[in-house]
């Protein structure tokens, strides 16, 4: 079982973004970050890591949301960055928690990780610092693919 769970994510770690590269506009940069950091909070940090939780968390589903939410029903900006909206910025926090939160418990079952209130709280707290630097304008000058792990694997480095 487990050589049919190696080669399945052999097969799919590869493929799947293959099926995406017609939808990039740009050849590296973000979706370099983005994999990059996956990559490297997943060889690193493993199974056993909170601050792997929240940096994967925040950057796929908080930062994937926030874009959505924000094209959506972000009519509203914020006063620091005309380009984002309260509703992104509230989504990506939720959304990067609510993930985060999620993912404890899965890893939890497995025996990965131990839940706690402490944990939770140091989630929110990192959701809440990469919404707020996938917000500030210089996520559009660094790119948020490069700026949200970081402050993920900072952030969570501290209170994780």
């Amino acid at each position: 079982m487990q050589k049919l769970n190696r080669k399945l994510m052999h097969i799919t770690i590869g493929m799947v973004p293959l099926l995406f590269w017609p939808l990039f506009r740009e050849f590296l940069k973000a979706p370099l970050y983005y994999v990059t950091a996956i990559a490297l909070a997943t060889s690193v940090l493993w199974r056993t890591s909170p601050i792997a939780i929240a940096l994967i968390c925040n950057l796929c589903a908080g930062d994937g949301v926030a874009d959505i939410v924000g094209r959506r029903v972000g009519k509203e900006k914020l006063p620091y960055n005309p380009n984002k909206s309260y509703a992104g910025s509230i989504a990506m926090a939720v959304a990067g928690f609510l993930a985060s939160v999620g993912c404890m418990h899965y890893f939890h079952t497995f025996g990965f990780i131990e839940e706690s209130w402490r944990m939770t709280f140091g989630f929110l707290v990192v959701s809440v610092a990469t919404a707020l630097v996938e917000s500030h304008p210089i996520s559009t000058e660094l790119d948020d693919n490069l700026t949200v792990p970081l402050v993920s694997f900072l952030v969570g480095s501290l209170i994780l």
